[in-house]
């Protein structure tokens, strides 16, 4: 049976060139540190390697030139190396499968994992992370060597990585409020992308998709039968996140949440214990459901209340401890959620992160099924009639046409631009926002091209399925899974996420497209299968979270609008964004909405107070340091 020890914190290395062990340390160091866990390293020819938090019957393998390592919880569909994995260890299973099948090897393994597999006798070597990239694997191609790490500060540790900041990627920062995949902060840096594998031969490194979601829009099952899998799955998901350790779960108060105390409730070891955030401020409290939920499920139920004092200690800590500028607000919760959860003796916390990208529960869906409606109606009609009333002059002065009139003039956007009709960059003008100067090698359609890369690609015929493809790859593995799994290491904490369960995910690509999406009824299935198991409190509410209300106290409390007013003075001194705009957003901006114009605040003084906390980086040649 694996245990947490298996799960590992993450793996380093290099092929190419000759390297000293002391260097695979050192490599290893920024994946330890807060948790403090063995590490272990081998050099074989022009390979090293290194894993934290190694078990040397599972994680780590070298024999005869080759060096195997593997994190997370992997496991082979097929029986054969199943079998073996169990009799000899997983990493020397992958080292034997490797042999035999080469990269096809990814293919047959389930679970989350990352893995790397370095043959000294060829000079090959694979990377790979699991189907919905919980793993991060980030890695780069020097010309004569391959670099990778879990973490991109393990990478950079090595004396040919590169520390070059890429413009573009702070300007697709400031445009999604993170770095989306492949790219990353640094200039000739990349992550791998969900399942995604790298072999690298004779000295080249090529990107192979492994695997991707395949949508089956025109099978149906019976209601019953689905139910009956779907809670099946439900529980089968949260027994495999159990490692044997002390194990928690968030608890917001929604649905996914929910769903996982529920099922973490019926594993049989006591009750479910709980971890909940909540804040002083009226809007954003969701407490009270948390608290519906865990006398539903008589959980043990834990609460903390973040205050703008516990706002101002973390961002430094959040900005140290991503890889790259993360613009998400909701990562100061997580962080103090999953440190109360650590107080409290447990190792590993649950998250339902996914639930929304599998089964349809983001408001955003419902709003794009209403705007696809115009597209029904025949273009001579529209040309005609529809959009003449419309457009008509005056037409501003009556409620109804001026209503009519952003409709028309939002559904007639094709997605997935649609889905940045409100987007903050957007909406300030990027030549009003960023010096000229930094704009210069700046491609502004960059976002765009990368949301229809990922809308594109998803070969579904249905916009649900279609917009959840996307947003399986920029809302969860871009930027949800990111945030959880770095608040919770920096509270020294393991994490998982069973809706991400291999099963569930084929599951829900063969879930009817209607039973996602309603009319305008989100994630339908789902509540429908749990009515009986949660609250219909939980089932009617509409969805929340862990948001933080920095916006409304930006306004209120002084040492956090002096740590932000600090931090956009310092990221204009760099001659990124303009002083002018800087100054507009601190002032007018923010007293015209605190709510919408504080997350630019939040997101671009985590941009500066990222570049602090990594001052070993080298800026764009635009910007000063």
């Amino acid at each position: 049976m694996f245990n947490g020890e298996f799960a590992g914190k993450g793996l380093c290395g290099w092929s190419g060139r000759h390297g000293a062990a002391e260097l695979a340390h050192g490599m290893a160091e920024p994946l330890a540190r807060f948790y403090g866990v063995p590490m272990q390293a081998s050099i074989a020819g022009v390979a090293g390697l290194a894993v934290v938090g190694a078990n040397s019957e599972q994680q780590f393998f070298h024999e005869q030139g080759l060096l195997v390592a593997v994190c997370g919880l992997p496991r082979f569909k097929e029986a054969r190396w199943q079998d073996e994995a169990v009799r000899i260890g997983m990493a020397a299973a992958i080292a034997h499968c490797w042999r035999e099948k080469g990269r096809e090897l990814c293919s047959g393994l389930h679970g989350e994992f990352s893995l790397a597999v370095l043959d000294e006798r060829t000079g090959d070597a694979l990377l790979a992370v699991d189907r919905m990239g919980t793993r991060p694997l980030y890695y780069q191609d020097t010309g004569s060597q391959l670099l990778f790490g879990s973490s991109i500060e393990a990478l950079i540790r090595h004396p040919l990585a590169s520390r070059d900041i890429d413009s573009q990627s702070i300007y697709n920062y400031v445009y999604f409020h993170m770095v989306p995949g492949p790219a990353t902060i640094y200039e000739g840096q990349q992550r791998l992308l969900p399942g995604e594998c790298l072999v690298y031969h004779r000295g080249r490194a090529a990107v192979h998709k492994y695997w991707r979601m395949q949508f089956q829009e025109e099978r149906h099952a019976s209601p019953t039968e689905l139910k009956e899998q779907f809670r099946s799955l439900l529980l089968s998901s949260v027994r495999e996140s159990l490692l044997g350790g002390k194990t928690g779960a968030f608890l917001s108060g929604g649905t996914d949440s929910s769903t996982i105390a529920a099922m973490l409730g019926r594993m049989g070891e006591g009750p479910a214990r709980t971890y909940s955030i909540g804040f002083e401020a009226k809007g954003y409290d969701e407490m009270a459901y948390a608290r519906i939920a865990a006398r539903h499920f008589s959980t043990s139920h834990h609460e903390y209340y973040v205050t703008p004092d516990d706002v101002v200690e973390a961002i430094p800590k959040i900005a140290a401890v991503f890889d790259q500028p993360f613009g998400n607000a909701s990562a100061v919760p997580a962080f103090y959620c999953a440190q109360m959860a650590r107080r409290d003796g447990m190792e590993r916390m649950l998250g339902g992160d996914g639930g929304d990208e599998l089964f349809g529960g983001n408001e955003r869906y419902a709003k794009q099924h209403i705007f696809s409606l115009y597209e029904r109606i025949p273009v001579p009609l529209r040309a005609a009639l529809v959009e003449p009333i419309a457009f008509m002059p005056g037409g501003n002065h009556i409620p109804l046409v001026r209503k009519a009139r952003s409709y028309i003039e939002q559904a007639v956007i094709p997605m997935p631009a649609r889905l940045e009709t409100y987007n903050l960059l957007e909406r300030y003008g990027h030549r009003e926002m960023f010096m000229a100067d930094f704009l210069q090698p700046i491609d502004p359609a960059q976002p765009l091209d990368c949301l229809n890369e990922a809308y594109r690609h998803s070969h579904a015929k249905s916009l649900i399925n279609r917009m959840l493809a996307l947003d399986l790859k920029i809302t969860l593995a871009d930027n949800d899974l990111p945030k959880v799994v770095k608040a919770c290491e920096l509270a020294g904490m393991d994490v998982a996420f069973p809706f991400l369960n291999d099963d569930m995910v084929a599951f829900s690509a063969r879930l009817a497209p209607e039973l996602k999406l309603k009319g305008t009824k989100l994630r339908y299935f789902f509540k429908e299968a749990l009515r009986g198991v949660l609250p219909d409190e939980i089932i009617s509410k509409k969805k929340h979270g862990f948001g933080l209300p920095f916006g409304v106290w930006l306004q209120k409390h002084r040492p956090l609008h002096e740590l932000a007013a600090d931090s956009l003075n310092d990221l204009a001194a760099r001659r990124i964004v303009q002083r002018t705009f800087i100054d507009d957003l601190l002032g007018k901006h923010l007293k015209e909405h605190a709510g919408y114009h504080g997350t630019m605040v939040w997101v671009l003084m985590m941009l500066e107070q990222w570049l602090k906390q990594h001052g070993n980086v080298t800026p764009p040649a635009s910007v000063s340091a």
